[in-house]
C-alpha cells in the first residue's frame, strides 16, 4: 500500500510476455493494482494517463526505448512522483548508471529473482525518491 487509502497502481512496460505475466501475478498477489503495456510509446502514454504510484519498464523496448520513456516522464514536472524500476538484461555498470542520470529510481537485471523486485518495489512505494544504489 501507498501512503493514500488506495492500492499502489502499478505499470508493467515489457514486451515479453512471460516476463509481464510473472511480474503481474506476482504483484497483484501483493493488492497493487497492475496494468501492463509492450512497447515504450504505449508505456508513455499510459504514464501519462495513469499516474501510476510505479512504473517497472524494460529498457528495450519496440518503439521508444525504456530510457527514452524514463527522460520523457521525468520531463513532465506532473509525473513527478512516478516512481521507475528499470529492468533490463544487459545490467552492467554503464547501463545502470545512464537509467539513473535519466532520473530512474532503481535499476534490476534479468534474469531477476521475483523476491528481490518485489522488495526494490515495496521501498520505492514506502520510501522517498532517492536512486537505489543495490
Amino acid at each position: 500500500m501507498t501512503g493514500t487509502d488506495h492500492p499502489a497502481r502499478i505499470l508493467i512496460v515489457e514486451d515479453e510476455d512471460n516476463i509481464a505475466l510473472a511480474l503481474s501475478h506476482v504483484l497483484g498477489r501483493e493488492g497493487w493494482t497492475v496494468e501492463r503495456v509492450a512497447d515504450g510509446d504505449a508505456g508513455l502514454a499510459a504514464v501519462r494517463d495513469l499516474h501510476p504510484d510505479l512504473v517497472l519498464l524494460d529498457v528495450m523496448l519496440p518503439g521508444m526505448t525504456g530510457y527514452e520513456v524514463c527522460q520523457a516522464v521525468r520531463l513532465e514536472p506532473e509525473l513527478a512522483e512516478v516512481k521507475i524500476l528499470m529492468m533490463t538484461a544487459r545490467g552492467n555498470a554503464m547501463e545502470r548508471r545512464k537509467g539513473l542520470a535519466l532520473g530512474a529510481d532503481g535499476f534490476i537485471a534479468k534474469p531477476f529473482d521475483l523476491s528481490d523486485l518485489l522488495e526494490q518495489a515495496r521501498a520505492l512505494l514506502s520510501g522517498p525518491a532517492e536512486p537505489s544504489n543495490a
